[in-house]
């Protein structure tokens, strides 16, 4: 039974929808809450090293302390820049490779196996070949980004075309619509959700390349800053950069969410 959008079954359904939704929100705060107090109190108590672990509280008087000196954004700006480059460029190229695979069966055939090799390659430990080929700075941590979301890309968006209705691709070529009517017609339109958490995903692997770039050769950023504290012992700098990425991670998560929301509420 269809329930009507303009029906006071409907009504409630969404109100209850956005109480569940302000109920996850408010157990996740508690949880976050708990888990910062649980690990003051442990350090606080010397039931953990704060050498090892450091704590919440060390920890946000060196992120003012950063912050106030103006560092910290300088380095959110570089990893962010870099990160938001190696999102954009990777998604959109493995987009327009999975739309050639997808027009052309005989070179998806072709690629296929060297696609799954390179998917299968730890393109985290070929980071340092990637950029004395590339050339260390912005340059290499991009590429080193790209490379690790592009190949997820091209198989996921290609699986996703592959898979839109047969009969609905049969019946346009009934009505003789062309490879490229069909792409913008049906397969795009109909994979629009799944490119959107795609591009979720790939959020998480371009700033898996970006820091690993900066671990190896970069002079600001985020990374640099965890690696700079591992190696000078300094575990409140390593844990403060480890919550500033997670942050800006989150923010990058969050803003491709509320376009998701917008386009499911415009269709």
């Amino acid at each position: 039974m269809r329930i009507s959008k303009t029906s006071k079954g409907y009504a409630d359904y969404l109100k209850e929808m956005r109480n569940d939704k302000i109920k996850i929100f408010i157990a996740q705060i508690l949880l976050l809450i708990g888990i910062i107090v649980l690990w003051e109190a442990l350090a606080d108590f010397k039931v953990i090293n704060t050498f090892l672990f450091s704590k919440p509280s060390a920890i946000y008087d060196l992120f003012i302390q950063y912050a106030t000196s103006g560092q910290l954004f300088k380095h959110i700006y570089v990893s962010v820049y870099e990160t938001v480059l190696g999102l954009v460029i990777g998604t959109g190229l493995g987009i327009l490779v999975a739309i050639a695979l997808w027009a052309s069966e005989r070179l998806s055939k072709i690629l296929d196996p060297f696609l799954v090799v390179l998917n299968a390659l730890p393109k985290t430990a070929l980071a340092p070949i990637i950029i004395v080929w590339v050339g260390a700075g912005i340059k290499g941590i991009v590429v080193t980004a790209i490379a690790i979301s592009i190949v997820v890309t091209i198989l996921s968006a290609y699986n996703y075309f592959i898979n839109v209705d047969e009969d609905k691709v049969k019946m346009l070529r009934s009505f003789g619509a062309t490879k490229t009517q069909i792409l913008f017609k049906l397969i795009l339109p109909a994979n629009i959700g799944n490119l959107i958490n795609l591009t979720k995903i790939n959020i998480g692997m371009a700033w898996v390349g970006v820091i690993v770039g900066e671990f190896l050769v970069s002079r600001y950023g985020i990374g640099y800053l965890i690696v700079y504290g591992s190696q000078v012992f300094k575990l409140d700098l390593v844990m403060m950069g480890v919550f500033v990425l997670a942050v800006c991670a989150w923010v990058m998560y969050e803003i491709v969410n509320i376009i998701e929301i917008i386009y499911k509420k415009n269709r």
